[in-house]
């Protein structure tokens, strides 16, 4: 799976994005798809996941409430709309993806096969 992350860009406070992860190659059919971000000089940490049967995703605490994760399993892509989005959530924002990750490894990246390459968000005061 080769995943490629687009939709990142300077947004000011309270602004919105939708960010978008297409799958060549392979569909996300059996995937568990999810967000990652990575601020400068800080780990990586989890943002959303969302497991192939579509239902009951699972978000960070810092995000509920403003980001949503969705799939288009036809497309082969996954979604991540932000919105209210503060100077906080300024990272690198990665897509990953795995197949066999069980649900009590989903906020631990080294548990997901797959990566895209990161789009920049930038969040403006």
């Amino acid at each position: 799976v080769q995943l490629q992350a687009s939709g990142g860009g300077l947004v000011h406070t309270g602004g919105s994005l939708r960010l978008s992860c297409a799958s060549s190659g392979r569909t996300f059919s059996g995937y568990t798809l999810a967000w990652f971000r990575q601020a400068t000089g800080k780990e990586r940490e989890f943002v959303a996941a969302l497991k192939w049967t579509n239902s009951n995703p699972f978000y960070a605490d810092s995000v509920k409430g403003r980001f949503t994760i969705s799939r288009d399993n036809a497309k082969s892509t996954q979604y991540l709309q932000m919105n209210s989005l503060q100077p906080e959530d300024t990272a690198v924002y990665y897509c990953t993806a795995s197949r066999t990750i069980i649900l009590s490894n989903l906020k631990i990246p080294s548990a997901y096969d797959y990566w895209g390459q990161g789009t920049l968000v930038t969040v403006s005061s």
